[in-house]
């Protein structure tokens, strides 16, 4: 069971949160103060948020080497970001004009 939560988080980061929130929603209450935080977690940053539902457990929080994994989300969130970026232009069948 773990090896498909962790290939169903490398795939579909979006997805997996949407089911944890659904089938545990006091845990990310419990992480969350408000639903807006994870509401624009899912659709802007969605690795960050699953790592951050993940790694804050409620008595403990983040701490120590969790953030070495925050870091590690939000740099897969903005190179998601960058590529998307940079591929932008190209459409099947169009040539480049610069």
């Amino acid at each position: 069971m773990g090896c498909l939560l962790a290939l169903m988080g490398a795939f579909a980061p979006r997805l997996l949160f949407l089911i944890i929130w659904i089938a545990r929603p006091a845990y990310v209450d419990a992480v969350f103060d408000t639903f807006i935080w994870p509401l624009l977690g899912l659709i802007f940053l969605p690795f960050t948020s699953l790592m951050w539902v993940l790694l804050d457990a409620p008595p403990v929080g983040v701490h120590g080497f969790d953030w070495f994994w925050i870091v590690i989300a939000v740099l897969l969130d903005l190179s998601h970001y960058a590529g998307a970026y940079g591929q932008r232009e190209q459409f099947p069948g169009r040539t480049s004009t610069a």
